[in-house]
Order: C-alpha cells, then structure tokens, then sequence
C-alpha cells in the first residue's frame, strides 16, 4: 500500500514499455525514481496527541528538573572502565539521572559493544530513570549509527553516505536505514545521530565521505530515504529510532576545507544549496537536528538565531528538538571566543534555539542554566518549550511505555537477509570510471597479483565511525568478511593470486604538541611486488585512504600520498596490464598515474561486503551500476562543481582554462551501452502555473543486461542571479536486457525552474531553459 504523497516538489515518472522483452524487474532498483520515492515516503501512520501528558508533566516539574532534561552526558560520566571492560557505576548512575535528572545519555567509550552488553547497560540506566527518578522520566540514549549499528559489534553494516549516493537507489538507501534502525533499537538505543545532511562541495573536506555527493537535489532525495527508514510510519515501534538531521547547516563548506574552521556563504546559496535537504527531511518527518560544529560568517552556529529559530522553526516548521554538538557551547569561549564565560555562552545558546546541550563530560550546564532561570537571564518559557520538545520525542519514541530493550529483537539483528542488503548496496555503489578496451571484466582463469594499501584492510573498506570513532582498531573488525584480496582468492581461487602489499598505512598517534592522529603513506616491498608483476596477467592495484573522522581527518593537499603513486608508477612500467581500485572516502588526485591504468573502479567506502563488491565486479559476475555523485578533480585546486557558472570554464578571453576534471558528476560505465534517443517536451512555451512533459527513450544497445541511471538535467539560460550551467532536477535507476528499450516520462513544474533571488527568495523568471538528458538538449519558453 502506498503512503500520502509528500509535497516537496510535484514531478512524475512512468515507464512505457516500447520493446516488449522478456525480463525480471528488481522492485528495489527500479522503482527508485526520484519523485515517486518523494510520493510513496512522506511521514505516515496516525500520530497520537501527547499535549496533555505533556503538560501535566510539566507542570510536576521542578525547574532543575527541567533542565535536566535539556542536558546530555556521554557514558563515562555513569560508568567505569573502557572499551570491553565498560560497566555501569552505580554512584555515577544514581548522580546522572536521579541527582541531575539527565535527559539523554550517548555515545560509547571508545569501543562498539556486543548486543548483550548494550542491552545490560541501558537496563541499567533506564531501571533507574524510571524507578528511583521521582517522576520516572525514562531516558533518551543517542548514538552515531551513521552506515549501520556500527556501535554495536556484529552489526550489519552498509557503504558509507557517499557510496550510498553512487546507487542512486533511495530505495535501497532505505531498506538499508530500516536495517539499521532495527538493529540499533535492539541494543535499546531509540535515537541515532543520522544522516549527514551536510553537502559535499570541497572534496577537501575530512567528513567528505559522510555526505550524499555535491548536488542538493540527489541529498535531499536520499536523506529523506535516510530518514523514513530510520523513523519509518511509527516511530514508537520497537524497530525504528529517532533521526538526527546533522550539522544544521553550512557545516561542510568551510573555506581552507578544514574540519570546524570558518565558512563564508551568502544567504542565497545557503539558501540555495545547504538548505534543501534540511527542509525535506524536515517535511518528512525528522524528530531532531543537531547543530553546525563551525561559524558562518562569523557567527557560530550554536547561536545563530537566525538559522536555529526564524528559518529552522518559523520558515521551515521543524517540531522536534535541536541538540547542540560535542562540547559546543564551551567552546564558545574556549573556540570561538564570543561568549567572555561557560555561563554567557549557555544563556546565548539556549536564547538562540538550543534545546538540549551535549555538554558532555560534566554538569556545568546544568548548573548555569539554572542560576540563569533564577537571576532572569533565560525566561521560565524559553525552558518550558525546550522541555516540551524533548518530552514530545519521548513520547513518540513509546519511551514511557517501553523504556526497557526488546530482548526479541535479538532475532532480527544481523541477519542473513541484512547481510544480502549490504552486498547490494556495495554492489550498487561501485562506479567503473575507465575500462580502456574493455579489458573489465576479468578472465576468472588469469593469474593476478593484488597490491597496494587497500588491498588487504577492512579498515579502509569502511573508514571512520566503524567500532570506534576512527574506525581505526583492526581488532574489532570481523574476522569472516573479505578484504579485496581474499574476496580474489576466494572468486578465482588462491592459486592463481599473488599479493604483495607494496607499501602501507600507518596510524601514528599525535604529538605532545597535537594530539591528533595521523594516516602516513610508507613503503613496505614495492621492489617485490614489481618483480611479481613480471609473472602474472593483471594486477589489481588497491590505493586510497586509511580511517579518519573529523578533525584528524584534515589534510592540504588532495594528492594521493607519494609512496602509492611511486608504487603505481613503478606497476605501469613493467607493462603488465593495471586495473586500479580507488578505496577512499574522498577524491584524491591521481592525474599522475591515471592514464598508465587500464580500467579504474571507485569503489568508496563500501563497508565489510566491500571485497566482495569489487570482486563481483571486476571478474564480471555483477555489472556495475554507480555514478559519481562529486566531481573528481583532476589538481589539487581544481575544485569546481558540475553545476559551475559558465563563464568559469568557457571565457576564454579571460584565460580561463576549460572544465576538465579527472572524472565528471554523474560519470560511471557499464559492461554493456545505452543508447538514448527521442528526448521530447510535451509544450514549447508553458506558463509558471503549467507542467512541462518531458519523455526520453532509453536502450540497452549492449550485450548484457544491466542497470542505467537517467538523470535530468535543466539549465536556465538568462537569470538576475548568474545561473548555472546546468542543475540536476530528477533521476531514475532502470534495468534492461539487451535490446530492451523504456520510454521514461517526466513532468518538470515551475520549482524546477527557480532559485533564490538576490533578496534570498525563492523565485521563477520568464525566459528561455534547456531540458537536458545524456547528449540530447531541447529548449522551451517560460512566459
């Protein structure tokens, strides 16, 4: 049965059948057009009032009461110990929620923990939120599930947001986030801090890999998928969880790309690009947000009002609650240095639209927040409604009625079907972006040899928030998943495959003077893994990017480290055929060896069925399907995005050279070739109140069937605002056997046609745009 329609921009696709072959539609990948997932996933289910719970709640409570539920500690502050010898302290525990009252509690330290240990421990904690608490308040725990439970050991896991993004399968995104939720929910977490929502423009970026690409319009279509997965029709059900948009807005696109240093955005492109995907999954449900760690335009996001409570409240109508990042509101004095003290800066905070403060590692907010009620710093209403908002949540979460972990749900945790799901999206994710002479698929009877410092590591199929924060500790990686090497072995058997590492990444711990880690690229046997080449057909040359996640994540310099590009140079000149496999969680430059490669896969972070993905693919027993969802640069400054201005690239006279990355948005082949033909418009002149019928042909004019993603593009010719040369407006994911061809139906609306005006609203102007599919074009009028 399908969901209400979601009103988030009106736009319809249908499939005519034009060669009428036989075939097996995959429901998952074909029903993932852009629009029709918007129809079917609008938040749905009947949702039951909780006004007057909620106010005869509140009106019990003590003010310290209240503003204990406005504070977030992370899980040392009530237990003892680490990693697996963690354990619940009572005395801390009793201070926590009975003393203080603490709303929500997160976070591991430092290690992911087994079912059993999770669901121990938040019995403990809500045993005595609801039993020696006074008014039985049951707590909120929150954790980052950000590509699966991937604090919960064993859990499924899934390719990170980027390689999601390369599918273009929201369905699939989806069915993926629904895993999740349920295998967080078995753990007895009923909130997680996801999806990344921020957009991915620097490829600089170290959080780059955590985002759904560069373009607006596929993150705000795969973020709502994110997020109706996560919180499904009713989110009190012992399967979903509470999502957490994050980081409310602008976070990504700070100017030297460093993570938590400055950006400078007009309002109209924050508008324009770093909004939409917030307001979808706004519109879509979404129960809470969490805050930009970085300042915009000088001012930090955690008190911004403007972003918190006239856009994010008034303009877009958000609900649910808003909870500040790790340490933020100190670091408004220690950081940012706008606030003189810890106490101004949580009075500015909280006045801006903060809800709740992940402090977390002591009880200062609270205390401060307090004094600043009494003194009449902070009004008693301005602490009702943030109170009102979390309590709001709890209740939908079914938290009052069933605080405890569901020890039935152990069934449905990583199951053999979950495990399928994951295969698929690595699978899906894969993105072929050079097979000169088609030298892909591999022969499985040929001999290769597999190098390189992805070759052989779970570690950089997955990247950071896998285990740990850095997804850094190789002990607690499962021993029964294949790298890209034993995935080889396994395809074509052990015999016929050498391995040679080449050279490594190492994790070096940070300095007395810097504390934070570093990935360094060193040389191990490149002399060896030369001489090997010498014996064999192929080589598989795995190269990219260890762990990291945030800060330790920051680099200069894009270049792929020197020791992988002398190990790939020295490959290429034994002649011997290369197919490179990219493993890393943002595009780094290769322009130096990229030419000696035969065939090049981006295979992102895949996750733990990564090897098994790329080795699907290369020896031809899946046939690839992902499209880059970034532009990879082909320099280290050569940073443009695909929907550049045109004068960027084209004005010659001004010297500017050319658009001309390594690899294109939206680029990725197939093992067999589409063909496109009969691109028409339904109307050459429509009014702003008319759709525009738009309908394509597509053809497999190949040998074997496979799946094509079909993006529509629109370019708007003459604006007040410099246009871009062309914007991504709808996408769908198709399959055809050989010979098979599908007529696609679109209708563009007058949404498509907009953009924020110089007054930063939203606005549609008459005059001349391009439809645009693969090579064809056609022009119509706005009167």
């Amino acid at each position: 049965m399908r969901n209400p329609i979601l009103a988030l921009g009106a736009f319809s696709l249908s499939l005519c059948f034009v060669l009428q072959t036989p075939m097996t539609i995959n429901a998952q990948t074909d029903l993932a057009d852009s629009d029709e997932f918007f129809q079917r996933t609008s938040r749905t289910g009947p949702e039951r009032d909780h006004t007057q719970k909620i106010e005869d709640l509140l009106k019990r409570m003590t003010l310290e009461e209240k503003v204990g539920q406005m504070t977030q500690l992370t899980i040392e502050m009530i237990a003892s110990g680490k990693d697996q010898n963690i354990k619940v302290d009572p005395a801390k525990l009793e201070k926590a929620v009975v003393k203080y009252g603490v709303g929500s509690i997160l976070n591991v330290y430092d290690q992911a923990l087994t079912l059993d240990r999770w669901q121990e421990i938040i019995t403990q904690i809500q045993e005595a939120a609801t039993k020696k608490n006074r008014l039985g308040i049951p707590v909120l725990y929150g954790i980052d599930s950000i590509h699966g439970a991937n604090y919960i050991l064993g859990a499924t896991l899934f390719p990170q947001e980027i390689g999601m993004a390369a599918t273009w399968n929201p369905e699939l995104m989806k069915r993926a986030s629904e895993i999740a939720a349920i295998e967080t929910r078995a753990a007895g977490i009923p909130w997680s801090f996801s999806p990344v929502l921020d957009l991915g423009r620097n490829p600089l970026w170290s959080r780059f890999w955590e985002t759904f690409g560069e373009d607006p319009y596929l993150a705000k279509v795969m973020g709502v998928a994110f997020v109706r997965g996560l919180e499904g029709s009713d989110v009190s059900s012992d399967q979903q969880v509470a999502s957490s948009l994050k980081h409310y807005m602008g976070y990504s696109f700070p100017l030297t790309g460093r993570d938590r240093t400055p950006a400078w955005i007009p309002e109209n492109y924050l508008r324009e690009y770093f909004l939409p995907t917030f307001d979808a999954a706004v519109k879509a449900g979404a129960r809470t947000i969490m805050i930009n760690s970085g300042e915009i335009n000088g001012v930090p996001g955690h008190v911004n009002r403007q972003i918190l409570t006239d856009i994010l409240r008034t303009e877009l109508g958000f609900k649910g609650f808003v909870v500040s990042d790790w340490e933020d509101i100190k670091k408004l004095v220690t950081m940012w240095r706008i606030a003189p003290n810890e106490k101004e800066a949580t009075r500015m905070a909280i006045m801006a639209g903060i809800d709740m403060s992940m402090v977390p590692l002591d009880y200062s907010f609270a205390d401060h927040l307090i004094a600043l009620v009494k003194e009449g710093s902070v009004p008693q209403s301005r602490i009702d409604e943030a109170v009102r908002r979390i309590l709001r949540v709890k209740f939908e979460l079914g938290l009052f009625e069933k605080p405890m972990p569901n020890a039935a749900l152990k069934s449905k945790f990583a199951t053999a079907e979950s495990r399928q799901v994951s295969l698929q999206a690595a699978q899906e994710s894969m993105t072929l972006l050079k097979n000169e002479n088609n030298i892909l698929p591999l022969a499985k009877t040929a001999k290769v040899l597999v190098t390189g410092p992805t070759s052989d590591s779970l570690i950089s199929l997955n990247n950071g928030w896998t285990y740990v924060w850095q997804g850094s500790e190789e002990s607690l990686y499962p021993k029964d998943r294949h790298t890209i090497r034993r995935a080889i072995e396994a395809k074509i058997g052990a015999g016929n495959v050498t391995f040679v590492q080449g050279t490594k990444i190492t994790r070096r711990p940070g300095s007395t003077s810097n504390n934070t880690p570093t990935d360094i690229d060193e040389e191990v046997d490149i002399a060896a893994a030369v001489e090997a080449a010498k014996n064999v057909d192929v080589v598989v040359l795995a190269l990219g990017e260890g762990s990291y996640c945030e800060t330790p994540g920051n680099i200069t310099d894009l270049t792929l480290g020197e020791p992988q590009l002398k190990l790939a140079q020295a490959i290429q000149a034994t002649g011997k055929p290369v197919v490179l496999v990219l493993v890393e969680g943002r595009p780094r430059i290769i322009n130096r060896i990229a030419d000696g490669a035969k065939a090049i896969l981006m295979a992102y972070n895949p996750s733990n069925e990564g090897g098994t993905a790329i080795a699907d693919v290369l020896f031809g027993d899946v046939n690839p399907s992902g499209k880059l969802p970034f532009t990879y640069p082909r320099t280290p400054n050569g940073l443009i995005n695909y929907d550049h201005k045109p004068f960027e690239t084209e004005n010659t006279s001004f010297g500017n050279m050319a658009f001309n990355p390594q690899f294109r948005f939206g680029d990725g082949l197939s093992y067999t070739t589409f063909t496109y033909s009969d691109l028409r418009l339904g109307k050459q002149t429509i009014s702003a109140n008319e759709e525009l019928p738009v309908s394509v042909t597509v053809t497999n004019s190949g040998q074997r069937a496979g799946k094509e993603v079909v993006l529509l593009y629109v370019s708007d010719l003459v604006a007040s605002i410099s246009p871009p040369g062309k914007r991504l407006r709808r996408f769908a994911k198709i399959s055809l056997n050989p010979g098979q061809s599908r007529m696609l139906n679109f209708t563009l609306r007058s949404d498509d046609l907009s953009f924020i005006g110089a007054d930063n609203k939203r606005t549609v102007e008459p005059g001349e745009f391009d439809v645009r599919i693969a090579g064809l074009s056609q022009r119509f009028t706005l009167k």
